[in-house]
């Protein structure tokens, strides 16, 4: 799991000293007590279920991650060889289908996420998926592999005997209420990672390994807790290894979705021999796709901005500018504000119209914020956005403008600028007109708007319809098609094309061909 600020790590030490006594340790003569008691690894197998979650994806603000039921769990790490493999088969299960991230998944779902060195890729149907942009807008792929690999139980031990910089403290606690041992015994091992992760590592009086924590870039969360809780360790033939792993991303204290995975062991094999990893030819020539922000008139005075995996739209009124939908992360944000810059110059962006709170939709907000742009978005977000996308944290691993201009919006200067929907909402220069609806009966997120612009006959959606490419199949209708056809009819829009957040628009006439005029 993940915590936003680098501030959060002296907080567990600190609650620790408020309440019991703490001394000094030598980092070195810490580990290798660690070692001996969990034993050596150089690579190790294992086997498992359990559940893992959407992250970013939640229901609403104030839901977790949606989770799907893990059938089968296996992992393969060479340490030496820095390589991984890790495989799952998930399925619905008995989870709320709600929230994004692939919800509700039909029938049951192949994962394979594969590191080998700075080389990351999936498997999608036996079949090499390169993997050269960014975990969660916000680091590298390989890069979070890598670290993911560092974090585990071993991996950990490995790094920090390694470590030049490791430090240790023993800490005993007056009470055992939150303590990692009954007695409130703990050593918290910290030191810096990949040059860059600082990471804390908490060992109980087993000298166990019972929970790492460290902190990545993120663009909605800032400095994003990740937080690994290994407990119920069994021996396997002389190693000590958790049979109970769950992970964190994302700070409890701020909100509540933040549990990513939880994986019970039932086969741990160490220091088994891997197969060799070579990544493949088309995984090394991928590189990372550039940020582009390519236009498209779609007619007077309305731009799609396309060029990445999410798009934006530029509207011209009279004497401002609203766009719509700021995903992703700062980059592609600048590159967005660039494009709509040169398309309508001399006018100031008075609104960035959010369609919902998942994070690759809400991550470049900060940037129009910090532009002067007033925020529109549903009423159900505002709070969350205030407490988290806003709030003034750490974010010394991503800084954005919004951290330089954070103090013109404290202090009673000026509250942030957030208009909220909960009705149809117009945005308008008394000529054009730009509507915005809230959708109801949707499972996909709760404060979900739909863009509209009655003159042009123009609906724009985020993840609920993509038209199909010339000459490709059409997609089955699912339920969030089918939710939108609903709100379609409920609203009364006469949509002569759409206008999807991801791929191409596509004809109004086709979108009822594919997915049906009945209202069930």
């Amino acid at each position: 799991m993940r915590r936003l600020s680098v501030l959060v790590v002296a907080v567990p030490v600190l609650l620790v000293l408020a309440v019991g006594t703490a001394s000094a340790q030598d980092a070195k003569a810490v580990i290798q007590a660690a070692t001996k008691a969990m034993g050596n690894l150089t690579s190790v197998q294992v086997t498992g279920a359990g559940w893992n979650a959407g992250v970013g994806q939640s229901y609403s603000p104030g839901d977790d991650w949606p989770r799907f039921e893990v059938t089968r769990y296996a992992r393969t790490i060479d340490f030496e060889a820095r390589t991984s493999r890790e495989e799952f088969t998930r399925r619905q299960g008995n989870n709320p289908p709600r929230g994004g991230g692939g919800t509700p998944i039909q029938g049951e779902q192949q994962q394979v996420f594969i590191v080998s060195g700075n080389a990351a890729w999936n498997l999608v149907d036996g079949k090499p998926q390169p993997q050269p942009g960014q975990y969660l807008a916000g680091l590298p792929v390989a890069e979070f592999r890598q670290l993911d690999i560092l974090l585990t139980p071993h991996g950990f031990l490995r790094a920090a005997a390694q470590a030049p910089n490791a430090t240790a403290i023993s800490v005993t606690q007056a009470s055992p209420t939150g303590a990692v041992t009954p007695n409130g015994k703990q050593t918290l091992v910290s030191f810096t990672m990949m040059g860059k992760y600082k990471v804390i590592g908490t060992f109980d009086d087993q000298n166990l390994l019972a929970m790492v924590h460290t902190w990545v870039p993120n663009p909605l969360y800032g400095d994003m807790l990740y937080e690994l809780r290994y407990t119920n360790y069994k021996d396997f033939g002389g190693v000590k290894y958790p049979t109970t792993l769950h992970i964190h991303q994302g700070d409890p204290r701020l909100a509540v979705a933040h549990n990513s995975m939880e994986i019970t062991l039932t086969n741990v094999q160490p220091n088994v021999a891997v197969p060799p990893l070579p990544v493949p030819p088309e995984v090394q020539k991928a590189a990372a796709p550039p940020v582009r922000a390519e236009s498209q008139k779609l007619a007077d005075g309305v731009w799609l901005i396309a060029g990445g995996t999410h798009n934006s739209l530029a509207v011209d009124f009279r004497d401002f500018i609203a766009v719509i939908e700021a995903p992703l992360n700062e980059e592609r944000s600048l590159a967005v504000l660039a494009e709509v810059s040169r398309l309508i110059p001399n006018k100031p962006i008075r609104y960035v119209v959010n369609t919902h709170h998942h994070f690759d939709h809400s991550g470049g907000l900060r940037t129009y914020l910090a532009q002067g742009a007033t925020i529109v978005t549903h009423q159900g977000n505002k709070e969350f956005y205030e407490n988290v996308l806003f709030a003034p944290g750490a974010r010394t691993m991503m800084p954005d403008r919004f951290s330089t201009y954070y103090p013109y919006f404290t202090g009673g200067r000026r509250p942030l600028p957030i208009e909220t929907v909960n009705q149809k909402y117009a945005i308008t220069d008394g000529v054009r007109v730009l509507e915005l609806h809230p959708v109801q009966g949707l499972n996909h997120a709760a404060g979900m708007l739909l863009a509209y612009f009655p003159k042009e006959r123009i609906l724009v959606n985020a993840d609920l319809y993509s038209p199909p490419a010339p000459g490709a199949q059409a997609p089955p209708p699912n339920a969030n098609m089918r939710t939108l056809r609903a709100n379609i009819q409920r609203l009364k829009l006469d949509v002569g094309q759409h206008v999807p957040i991801h791929g191409q628009p596509g004809p109004g006439e086709q979108f009822m061909k594919i997915v049906g005029t009945a209202t069930n």
